[in-house]
């Protein structure tokens, strides 16, 4: 709202009436605004929840201080929520596809966590919405962003053309110049780092891009479900899951501002995304709100944000990816979610084998998702270190120290050829 009445103001010369078109200057103010509201609102938010009874339903997993964690406020996702709409709102172009797509997602990822979360408090129900539903969901909102990604005209990009010079061997970077519509992504650690679906549905002959766009759909569904999920089994920690996912918008952030300038992107020698930048300002008010919320979710938590906002985050994380063409970085800069996911996955696919081969279910890990692991000591697995249980807090600072350096290998991709 702000964003275009500061429009009209730049008609009549005011001082400051500018400001608002400067990408930075928008997004600092996404930044703010998302800090202040998660600070103050969630205050209130959270004294809400402790008056109607919204408390975690914790179960005894033999942990130490697991149980006093019994009746914290859940749904804290709302505050995270409430502070990424709000500046997006005041200070986003709204009239933006890439905008209107983050928006939407925000809203459909967190009515499915809210009804999670509603029923397990409502019904005292651990295990909330039947996962079945929460996958329609999920898959329903990777439909929506890649049918749009094929079907807006405003949803573009340039390819970057090596040129050798024949001289010098010199390597220059140019840019096809028109926008075009088209299926190619960046992929790590290849010379030319654009990958176009379509080349996997060549063999379709006059079809292959439509076979191409039929395939990134559906790389987008499962990389919408695969990190919504990752994100909401690492939220098992105080802050994991929160700071985690701050160091990952960061990195997006940095990227979608760099992949929609097309200086930088000729740099790289990354492909430009003409209006992606707008991204920037989603992604300030992302790292601001969750910034915000870690006040009040640091060890020792105040608030969870429940499946209303570990659902939300990991979905969203994976749409950006997807609108700045970086979809297939996901696996190295989120490996804590998918590694999270993982653990969990060969957990009970190992104690199935074992307990119908050998009669009794066998662990690797000796909890699962994979952070339990570290706070259990004293039960048979294959895997044993640590022998003692280490600290909650250690855990998540550890944990934001592989984030970080995932991050920045994510970024050295970009330049390794």
């Amino acid at each position: 709202m702000i964003y275009y009445l500061f429009d009209l103001l730049r008609d009549y010369d005011l001082p400051g009436g500018r400001l608002m078109t400067y990408l930075t200057f928008r997004s600092g103010c996404a930044f703010m605004l998302a800090l202040l509201i998660a600070l103050f609102i969630g205050r209130k938010i959270i004294t809400r929840l402790q008056l109607m009874q919204v408390g975690e339903i914790i179960r005894d997993l033999g942990l130490e201080g697991q149980m006093k964690k019994t009746g914290t406020p859940t749904m804290g996702g709302i505050i995270i929520i409430l502070s990424i709409l709000v500046p997006c709102l005041l200070v986003g172009n709204l009239a933006n596809i890439y905008m209107i797509l983050m928006i939407v997602s925000t809203v459909w990822l967190g009515m499915i966590g809210f009804l999670d979360d509603y029923i397990k408090v409502a019904k005292h129900d651990k295990e909330g919405m039947k996962g079945k539903f929460k996958i329609i969901g999920q898959v329903g909102l990777g439909l929506i962003v890649g049918a749009t990604m094929y079907l807006s005209p405003q949803i573009t990009m340039r390819e970057n053309v090596e040129e050798v010079s024949d001289i010098d061997g010199q390597v220059t970077v140019t840019y096809v110049p028109e926008d075009i519509k088209s299926t190619q992504t960046t992929i790590p650690f290849v010379k030319n780092h654009n990958f176009d679906y379509a080349w996997l549905t060549g063999w379709m002959g006059e079809y292959r891009q439509a076979g191409g766009w039929a395939l990134f759909i559906l790389v987008v569904i499962l990389a919408v479900a695969a990190t919504s999920n990752g994100a909401n089994l690492t939220d098992g920690l105080d802050g994991l899951c929160a700071g985690t996912s701050a160091i990952i918008c960061v990195a997006l952030a940095v990227m979608a501002y760099l992949g929609g300038n097309i200086i930088y992107s000729q740099y790289l020698n990354i492909m430009y995304i003409p209006g992606s930048g707008e991204l920037v300002v989603y992604m300030a008010a992302m790292i601001g709100a969750l910034i915000g919320f870690l006040w009040y979710n640091a060890y020792p938590a105040q608030v969870f944000m429940g499946d209303t906002g570990s659902l939300t985050l990991g979905g969203i994380i994976a749409v950006f990816a997807i609108l700045i063409h970086k979809e297939l970085l996901i696996p190295l800069l989120c490996a804590i979610f998918f590694v999270e996911d993982l653990s969990v996955i060969l957990q009970v696919s190992y104690f199935k084998f074992t307990k119908k081969r050998f009669g009794e279910g066998r662990r690797i890990f000796k909890m699962t998702p994979l952070h339990h692991h570290f706070q259990k000591e004293g039960i048979a697995a294959l895997v044993q270190r640590p022998f003692r249980a280490i600290a909650e807090p250690k855990i998540v600072t550890r944990f934001w120290i592989i984030g970080i350096l995932l991050a920045a290998i994510t970024f050295v991709t970009l330049k390794i050829r």
